[in-house]
């Protein structure tokens, strides 16, 4: 009697070509996918403009309400041998050029020689009292080193240029890039020619969209 012989198909067995097809396939969905989300979900870069501060009483502010302008961005301090040039300058540049197409923001700093030991308020008050400022004073903040506020990073990382005392200058696009940067010494002789250029592009630019 011979002995019995079972055999069971194999039911779940594919040819590897199929397997390959189906592997192949999967790979390219997944490509496609990624490549998609790349071009519609890209995260927008950060420009100045992007960034969220704080007032001289703490409340938040979104610098996104500075985009259209050319803004001149100052780390400020009370107690320095620059602050009487500086504040008038800087004033004088504020009344001559803003509000509508530029601004002087100032962002107080006790990083350098601890020139500004004041509150943000107090700091404020200082500027309006001594100087008659009319630009925007914020909250002190720090602009070197670990705890540095993001915002004025962002303008250092741009420049590759790093404040070494107060009165460091920035001017910054319309659209939120840094153009130039002075040192507190300089003039604001030397600040207007850039300023009078960005101003006459944003007035050009409102008149071709019109």
């Amino acid at each position: 009697m011979e002995p019995l012989s079972t055999s069971y198909p194999l039911k779940y067995s594919v040819p590897k070509a199929r397997v390959f097809v189906v592997f192949v396939s999967m790979v390219l969905c997944t490509t496609i996918l990624c490549l998609l989300q790349l071009r519609f979900f890209k995260p927008k870069s950060k420009d100045f403009y992007s960034f969220e501060v704080k007032d001289s009483r703490g409340r938040i502010i979104s610098l996104e309400k500075y985009r259209g302008k050319a803004t001149l961005v100052v780390n400020v301090a009370s107690y320095c041998q620059y602050t009487d040039k500086n504040y008038i300058a800087l004033q004088e540049l504020h009344r001559e050029f803003g509000p509508s197409h530029f601004t002087v923001l100032a962002f107080p700093c006790n990083q350098f020689g601890e020139s500004e030991p004041s509150s943000s308020q107090e700091i404020e008050s200082f500027a309006k009292g001594n100087y008659g400022v009319t630009f925007p004073v914020f909250h002190k903040i720090k602009i070197l080193g670990s705890e540095a506020d993001p915002a004025f990073k962002f303008l250092i990382d741009s420049s590759k240029k790093e404040p070494r005392w107060n009165f460091w200058k920035y001017l910054v696009s319309p659209e939120g890039k840094v153009v130039k940067f002075w040192r507190p010494e300089e003039p604001i002789e030397s600040i207007k020619p850039e300023v009078t250029s960005l101003i006459r592009q944003i007035i050009m630019k409102k008149r071709v969209d019109l």
